[in-house]
């Protein structure tokens, strides 16, 4: 009579205790895991940022007045400023030179400088119209040295900034044609050497 294998019975107290869930309950479900938070989240217990402000509308520049315009000033070359520098009609040319040599110590360019001689003339001139007037002429054209002329050549005379006159001359009626013009060709100075009485009555109260 063949064997007939039967399956082992595992008797119901080893099998452990059965859990049944109770009456009325459901079985609890898995929480998520909370993924990365992002900005707009805010965190527990802190409020989260209030939403964007309208940007304010952009402001119209508003233009600068206007500066008023300042005018211009302008030269007169009627009227420069004179200075009067006491002299003996002998010591009038030296006077001068020593002008010169303060002038140009002061800063003023040589082409700004016009010497007029009423008496003698001044060695340079001499030297230079050996060479003919044209030569001579064409220096005070070109500008850059002190030029030095007779006075009662000053109507060939250029106006420049500084003007000195030596008034070394015994003859007042020279001085008195020549500093008016001499006046005239003076767009900011003119500087005047010899005698103050004879000076003064050729330019005037003024002086």
């Amino acid at each position: 009579m063949p064997l007939i294998s039967e399956e082992p019975q595992i008797p119901e107290s080893a099998q452990g205790p059965r859990v049944t869930p109770a009456t009325g309950r459901t079985a609890p479900t898995p929480r998520p895991v909370p993924g990365p938070r992002s900005a707009a989240t805010p965190r527990p217990g802190r409020p989260g940022p209030g939403p964007a402000r309208p940007a304010p509308p952009a402001q119209r520049a508003q233009p600068a007045p206007a500066a008023p315009a300042r005018p211009q000033p302008t030269e007169n070359r009627s009227a420069p400023q004179v200075q009067l520098i006491p002299a003996p009609a002998a010591g009038a040319l030296d006077a001068a030179e020593e002008a010169v040599d303060l002038l140009l110590e002061s800063g003023r360019a040589p082409g700004d400088i016009l010497v007029l001689t009423t008496g003698e003339q001044h060695p340079w001139a001499v030297h230079e119209l050996s060479f003919g007037e044209a030569a001579y002429w064409a220096q005070q054209d070109a500008g850059d040295d002190v030029f030095f002329a007779d006075a009662s050549a000053v109507d060939r005379a250029k106006p420049r900034p500084v003007v000195v006159v030596a008034a070394n001359g015994d003859a007042g009626d020279a001085v008195a044609r020549a500093l008016p013009v001499a006046r005239d060709r003076a767009a900011a100075l003119l500087i005047v050497c010899g005698d103050p009485q004879t000076i003064n009555s050729a330019l005037g109260a003024g002086v």
